[in-house]
């Protein structure tokens, strides 16, 4: 089993939900943790958070699908924390309705943020892993990824291209020691599914937060020499 303690991370996504969660449990293995998210107060609450794990934790405000704010402020959470060893790109946003009634510009929205801010960060990072020669990139998709259904045409694709470019780039960065492993999990009680109306506060078995986070260190602690290529996370709740 690796050890983890020390390590870098830059989360995405990283004030709440999965991606806080996910920080959480960085934190109590001693990484240093670098969040990103668009609301400057609830990342710094869960910076504030973080450091009583004693780690060194950071954040940064910008909108994953902004290429020029991700070249600025990635650099900037780099240079503070001194290098990175692991990129969770989780940010990413949903919306319901059909393929007809969808505005354009929500449908583009989400594509933009799902697909191209998870190419924009890794983008960014990825020479700091080469450099190294060591690394582990963690791209969240969805089990809308594997399946689409009704009334989530743009989520689900946007989720399907995440797949499709994670497996990409995990054939072309295996050379470098850098492992990437794509999660796609089921309905996790968090708040986007809350804001969306899929599920209610405090719903019984219903997978959580800290669930999936759990799946991420699982991934991480292998040995070098293992890696965990993709994931699904479901409930033991039909």
């Amino acid at each position: 089993m690796s050890t983890l303690k020390s390590k870098k991370a830059i989360i995405t996504g990283g004030s709440r939900g999965l991606g806080k969660a996910t920080a959480i449990a960085f934190a109590k293995e001693g990484i240093d943790v670098a969040i990103t998210g668009r609301t400057e107060s609830v990342l710094k609450e869960t910076v504030t958070e973080l450091e009583t794990y004693g780690v060194k934790a950071t954040y940064a405000v910008f909108d994953v699908g902004n290429y020029e704010e991700v070249k600025t402020n990635i650099k900037k959470v780099i240079d503070t924390l001194g290098g990175v060893d692991i990129l969770v790109n989780n940010a990413g946003i949903a919306a319901i309705g059909s393929f007809m009634d969808m505005e354009v510009d929500v449908w583009s929205k989400i594509i933009q943020t799902n697909v191209m801010g998870m190419y924009y960060v890794t983008k960014e990072v990825l020479p700091h892993l080469i450099e190294k020669n060591e690394g582990d990139i963690i791209n969240v998709s969805s089990t809308a990824g594997l399946n689409g259904n009704a009334n989530i045409s743009a989520y689900s694709a946007s989720k399907f291209a995440v797949i499709g470019l994670s497996e990409s780039l995990m054939k072309e960065v295996r050379k470098h020691n850098i492992r990437v492993n794509t999660l796609t999990p089921s309905t996790i009680e968090s708040d986007l599914t809350i804001d969306l109306g899929m599920l209610e506060k405090g719903s019984d078995h219903v997978l959580q937060p800290v669930d999936f986070a759990e799946l991420i260190l699982a991934g991480l602690k292998l040995p070098r020499r293992a890696m965990l290529k993709g994931a699904s996370l479901w409930s033991t709740n039909p």
